[in-house]
């Protein structure tokens, strides 16, 4: 069924699917323009489309809530060194500063992979590519997130191999993949699939008080030395590389 003279299909004509073109112009990721086409906000050459399967050709015309959306002429990958005291959305109705202020000012509209809570530090990912950030931002990807945790006390042997045999808490599980103590009182815990604020969470139910809480490493891709407000560009390396095993050396409680 052709949708206009342009080559627009429902199957099998030349063009990309629409959600992998709604990706690749950074509007949102993959899995969330699926959505945005299931819920009636996209347009192609002016017709509402509700179902997965449609094409568009480059001279096609396509609107998310009536906005034209076009491909974007660069790909950004950024690591920026978030402070604690910011909060990873584009806009705040109580004013409090944005992690996204911190970054250069591109042409192309950026936006965070995942988040960190306004009291945590550390290692985050923008980028506009949207399949970049459906692979790295997705909780079933496997891609391991480290933390190092900073507590009032030591951290009891007994807390942490609970976190990694799997802790309910208020009918939520929380487990680690790794907790490894690197001094008295701070430790690496590696997660999988993160829950919100689930270091805190595990924390608290154990009585202990955090007083810094610090994301590393996502993947392969490592803070390292980025000063606190920082961002540099990921390279070519650590973006085919996410998703990989890190190679750090085993050490326990």
């Amino acid at each position: 069924m052709t949708m206009n003279e342009t080559g627009s299909t429902l199957d099998g004509n030349p063009g990309i699917r629409l959600q992998t073109f709604l990706a690749h112009a950074g509007t949102a990721s993959r899995r969330a323009s699926e959505r945005l086409i299931l819920d009636g906000r996209v347009a192609v050459n002016g017709q509402i489309v509700t179902e997965m399967g449609v094409k568009v050709a480059p001279a096609d015309s396509v609107t998310v809530d009536g906005i034209a959306v076009r491909p974007e002429s660069a790909r950004h990958y950024l690591a920026l060194h978030k402070p604690s005291g910011y909060i990873c959305t584009s806009s705040d109705p109580e004013g409090r500063p944005l992690a996204l202020s911190l970054l250069p000012v591109f042409g192309e509209r950026l936006y965070n992979i995942g988040r960190l809570d306004f009291e945590t530090s550390g290692l985050l990912l923008f980028t506009n590519d949207g399949a970049f950030a459906a692979k790295a931002g997705h909780p079933h990807s496997g891609i391991e997130k480290e933390y190092e945790v900073t507590t009032t006390r030591q951290f009891p042997d007994e807390a942490a191999a609970a976190f990694v045999e799997g802790i309910t808490i208020n009918g939520i599980t929380f487990r680690a993949k790794s907790v490894t103590r690197l001094a008295p009182r701070i430790v690496s815990v590696v997660l999988v699939e993160g829950k919100n604020r689930e270091i805190r969470r595990v924390c608290s139910h154990f009585h202990l008080h955090i007083t810094r809480l610090k994301r590393i490493r996502i993947g392969t891709i490592l803070l390292g030395p980025l000063p606190e407000g920082a961002s540099r560009p990921l390279s070519a390396v650590e973006i085919a590389g996410l998703g990989e095993s890190y190679p750090r050396p085993p050490v326990g409680f």
